[in-house]
């Protein structure tokens, strides 16, 4: 996540060879980048279970 970034809430998703993909929290869904939902399955399992967290988070780095 950045400091100020955009709507809607959503956090980045870096790859080894350099893509990379925006993630929004509600939904959980791929809205930016040429990225598969299997390429970061185990991101997407990890964010499913802290979707609260990742709201809450992104909130506050945008005051």
């Amino acid at each position: 996540m950045y400091v100020k970034d955009h709507p809607p809430p959503h956090f980045h998703v870096q790859l080894n060879d350099g893509r990379e993909a925006w993630v929004s929290i509600r939904p959980l869904q791929i809205i930016h980048g040429r990225v598969a939902a299997r390429e970061i399955a185990e991101v997407l399992a990890w964010a499913s279970e802290r979707q609260d967290w990742l709201r809450d988070t992104f909130e506050e780095l945008q005051r």
